[in-house]
């Protein structure tokens, strides 16, 4: 199956075909004809699927076929969780609306409000937003949400563990009734469904995958070490192997600047990408490392949102995340769009209980190795880890920086923007309330897969 027969207009297929993509993935054959019947839709998919061109690419086409409600007026919200992941999407936007008469911005946190409000003031269809910067705008009067035709919430499993329940239900109070809701995630949780009950209105459900697997493309191991060695270990392995463009996973981000510094004294290019970094250094470090002039790249899981990097080779967690759903994310950045790719988890005797998490959300055990010379230690005992995640930054407001921004501003809004919480759960919140009606119940749209 060709994109233009799913039902795309022949100037949005030479776009796609431009940037080297000629046949639709799963989520994007059953996606874009369901988002083009102008119903909602709940969307299930592995990262690195194509979930992006799944509603962009609909978007786009239902958009320039129709005349908008108002002149001038924002057409389409996409709310995104991160900067980065905002920035891809709103670059996909752009890149596949070439050859259309239609426009669009990017909106969030950590960089200066003025040149937002000068974007505002010309024209744009298609808004792409971090929800703490819009709700800024919304309160200065400077974006009118009032006729917006389709509401996206990209990276909803995301939004949720960020706890930004509360800005996406303020954002829809500001949005009109009568509308289209897409929900794309990348893990499809009860919770998920738990907020599509509140926004969608009898949403077609696509689930090309089981829900939270990892792709078969990706090669998982577990190298057992002491928690002492892993930064020496991790150091052995890029150098024995050679490995170029290793993207790292650590909890924190005073762990990410420490073990980027000791990398780079060992003679290894390694940059930290994470919230309280500045958009600039971010997107440095971000250009070099896709570029390939920078051989590691240390980040946070929030930060990691967004970077899309084709053929990304190698993923490290250099310690395993306190939530499991963050696993099926962080290894999710490799093996994308059908290329191989490895990860790599260096674990300790104080993570047993998170790899046996992980294992049972994928419902699969990994591989373990041990390198010579980094036999673990039997006699250390396991030392408690920090209970939640690191405390979430505000949702792209101020200068604290967009989703993801720094943890001032998270503080100053309180827990309820994504503080601690117990190790494992996910802020609490209910569902938001939307445009719902009648019998909620989705009409399932789902293709076969292997057990």
């Amino acid at each position: 199956m060709s994109f233009s027969e799913l039902g795309l207009s022949e100037a949005i297929v030479r776009a796609v075909r431009e940037r080297g993509y000629d046949t639709p993935t799963p989520i994007q054959r059953q996606a874009i004809p369901a988002v083009l019947e102008g119903g909602d839709l709940l969307a299930g998919a592995q990262t690195g699927t194509g979930k992006t061109a799944g509603f962009t690419l609909p978007i786009l086409q239902r958009l320039s076929e129709t005349a908008p409600r108002k002149r001038g007026a924002v057409r389409a919200l996409i709310l995104a969780p991160t900067r980065e992941l905002a920035a891809q999407v709103e670059e996909s936007v752009r890149l596949y609306s070439q050859h259309l008469d239609i426009t669009s911005m990017v909106m969030f946190g950590g960089v200066g409000m003025q040149p937002q409000v000068d974007r505002l003031k010309k024209r744009v269809d298609i808004l792409v937003a971090c929800p703490g910067r819009l709700l800024d705008h919304a309160g200065q009067g400077t974006v009118d949400l009032s006729n917006i035709e389709i509401l996206v919430l990209d990276e909803a499993d995301r939004m949720l563990d960020m706890g930004f329940i509360h800005d996406i239900r303020k954002v829809l109070k500001l949005l009109p009734a009568q509308r289209q809701n897409l929900l794309f995630s990348a893990t499809f949780s009860d919770e998920i469904k738990t907020l599509a009950d509140g926004l969608l209105n009898r949403p077609a459900l696509i689930e090309v995958a089981r829900r939270n697997a990892t792709a078969d493309t990706v090669a998982q191991k577990v190298y057992r070490v002491d928690r002492e060695r892993k930064r020496e270990l991790l150091a052995e392995l890029i150098t024995r192997h050679n490995w170029y463009q290793v993207l790292v996973f650590t909890r924190t981000k005073h762990g990410a600047n420490r073990l980027a510094e000791q990398l780079s004294k060992q003679g290894i290019s390694a940059l930290a990408i994470h919230g309280n970094k500045s958009q600039s250094a971010r997107t440095r470090a971000l250009a070099e490392f896709k570029a390939g002039t920078l051989q590691v790249l240390v980040a946070t899981d929030i930060a990691a949102r967004g970077i899309d990097i084709s053929e990304l080779p190698h993923v490290v967690n250099f310690e395993l995340p306190n939530v499991a759903e963050d696993y099926v994310h962080r290894i999710g950045r490799t093996g994308r769009a059908g290329a191989e790719g490895e990860a790599v988890s260096l674990v300790c005797v104080d993570e047993d209980k998170l790899l046996a998490g992980i294992e049972k959300l994928i419902k699969r055990r990994l591989p373990v190795d041990v390198l010579p010379g980094f036999e673990p230690d039997p006699r250390i005992k396991p030392e408690p880890i920090p209970n939640g995640r690191q405390q979430r930054g505000g949702g792209g407001r101020g200068n604290g920086g967009g989703s993801g921004g720094s943890q001032s501003r998270g503080q100053g809004r309180g827990q309820g923007r994504g503080g601690n919480s117990s190790q494992g759960q996910r802020p609490q919140g209910s569902a938001p309330g939307g445009n719902k009606s009648g019998n909620n119940r989705p009409r399932r749209r789902r293709t076969p897969q292997p057990a």
